[in-house]
């Protein structure tokens, strides 16, 4: 499947001056499995931190995702977490599986205005996956877990916080993620939403609320190049 309209005009993107993209399973594909290796990490670090044994370790992980939409949100209110030492540890993975994309650099490169990566993640870790895929020059921010005051999507605030401080207007906005929950907000702020629909098991976990239902996604798509490339802008 190329795209499926799901409510505006069939892909009129001539209002978009800003385009956000969610990073991991988003700009590379949900098959190099680099979420796999950071959950692993993950769930190593909880289990030196509390001194607990691997699956009690992997159970409280999946608990704090789901209570406070990261784990690092979790240790944080839990157990006054450095997050900087965390951010260091859990991202600390082998980028081997990615390989650069010249079909998506050439279609990231044809959109009109400015164009940013917004991750629940580590700015550095994003910084490394943009080198790796041969993309970094293409964007103009990258807004991470700090930019947002560790506030992570799917929470209102991040998506305000993001707008507020780029001088981005909503109206003139499109955002792409593989985790619809997350686009529900960005709906109703007003941007335009695409769902990259990869079938990723990481992209169906994490907080059971705000739920997504078709009048929050725009358009979905299960290849983002070839989506890009298709639009009108």
């Amino acid at each position: 499947m190329l795209a499926e309209q799901t409510g505006r005009d069939a892909r009129d993107f001539r209002h978009v001056r800003a385009w956000i993209f969610d990073l991991d399973n988003t700009l590379y594909p949900a098959r190099c499995d680099l979420f796999g290796q950071i959950s692993a990490r993950m769930t190593d670090y909880v289990g030196r931190l509390l001194g607990i044994g691997p699956e009690e370790a992997l159970r409280l992980q999946k608990e704090h995702y789901r209570v406070h939409g990261t784990t690092l949100n979790g240790l944080m209110k839990s157990h006054d977490l450095d997050p900087e030492d965390y951010l260091a540890f859990v991202h600390d993975i082998d980028l081997a599986a990615l390989v650069p994309d010249a079909e998506l650099s050439r279609a990231l490169t044809r959109l009109p205005g400015r164009r940013f990566v917004f991750t629940n993640g580590c700015r550095n870790h994003a910084a490394r996956v943009l080198e790796r895929l041969e993309i970094a020059h293409l964007f103009d921010a990258i807004w991470d877990i700090r930019t947002i005051g560790y506030r992570p999507k799917p929470e209102a605030v991040a998506y305000r916080t993001v707008l507020a401080s780029s001088g981005v207007l909503a109206s003139e906005a499109a955002m792409f993620d593989d985790i619809a929950r997350n686009l529900v907000e960005a709906h109703a702020l007003g941007l335009t939403t695409v769902w990259l629909k990869n079938g990723s098991p990481w992209s169906s976990q994490g907080p059971l609320h705000p739920v997504a239902e078709p009048e929050h996604i725009d358009y979905e798509t299960d290849d983002l190049a070839a989506f890009l490339h298709s639009i009108r802008v």
